[in-house]
């Protein structure tokens, strides 16, 4: 194991980050008032365009940057969208624009989805991300580096 830290972001090392991220001038995302995020760089914990924007930045450095949909959160897809039948959703379920809704496959694996509309018979549902095709603008700061652990490195996450 690495003794020394780091001097600057490279694979391999646990990057404790402030961010901020906006859409079209309108904050979608930031750890303004809560914990700064931790990833292992090199590890695809992270969006990618956020990834390769951390190469080489070292502690305290500031950055801001634009990443776009095929390095954030992908383009939206059409086939994405679905239309469900009103009979099958739970009268507890808010069914409004805009909601999100957590939903199981017939596989037990959960989805994330976004009411779209609310018809007579349907209810269109999204299951792109939110951000998907978005050009996602950050403002980062990096508040410490550190090698990660074996343990980290083998587990995928920081500990």
């Amino acid at each position: 194991m690495k003794t020394t830290h780091p001097s600057t972001v490279e694979d391999g090392v646990v990057v404790t980050l402030e961010y901020t991220v906006k859409v079209a001038g309108e904050t979608v995302d930031t750890s303004e008032g809560h914990e700064p995020i931790q990833f292992i760089q090199g590890q695809g914990m992270v969006i990618d365009g956020l990834e390769h924007a951390m190469y080489g930045l070292s502690a305290g450095a500031r950055k801001q940057f634009s990443v776009p949909p095929g390095e954030g959160y992908g383009e939206t897809d059409p086939d994405a969208i679905a239309q469900v039948p009103l009979s099958e959703f739970p009268p507890e379920i808010p069914l409004q624009p805009g909601v999100e809704l957590t939903l199981k496959d017939e596989e037990g694996d959960e989805m994330q989805a976004t009411i779209v509309e609310v018809g007579d018979v349907n209810v269109t549902l999204d299951f792109n991300h939110p951000l998907a095709g978005e050009d996602l603008d950050f403002s980062v700061e990096v508040v410490a580096l550190r090698w990660a652990t074996e343990e980290e490195l083998d587990h995928g996450h920081v500990h």
